[in-house]
């Protein structure tokens, strides 16, 4: 069974704010990742950035779709500890459609 991108990060942004209210570091890779702080959850996702570069240069597909959804997973985790979701990452990307990448980076403030 295939799932829809949408659909696929909609359950996983659900299962993970659903551990993270749950709080049970016991029971939980997610809730524990979150007992450890901010600074650890983004720790994790930059070893993850890392692992999903790595696999783009030296391993096959498999082994690079597998890291980048250990990738996608911890950002998953990191956004609901902050309080978003994939629609405010949406709602950026909407935002942006349209606009040269190089004119939006420079509309960046310094």
């Amino acid at each position: 069974m295939t799932q829809d991108i949408g659909g696929a990060l909609e359950q996983l942004e659900s299962v993970v704010r659903d551990r993270l209210a749950a709080g049970d570091a016991n029971a939980s890779y997610v809730a524990s990742l979150a007992a450890k702080g901010r600074g650890k959850i983004a720790q994790k996702l930059g070893e993850e950035a890392v692992e999903t570069v790595i696999a783009a240069l030296t391993e096959d597909d498999a082994a690079l779709a597998g890291e980048a959804a250990d990738l996608i997973f911890h950002l998953t985790v990191l956004l609901a500890e902050r309080g978003l979701g994939w629609a405010d990452i949406a709602a950026e990307l909407g935002r942006r459609h349209g606009t040269s990448g190089h004119a939006e980076k420079a509309a960046r403030p310094q």
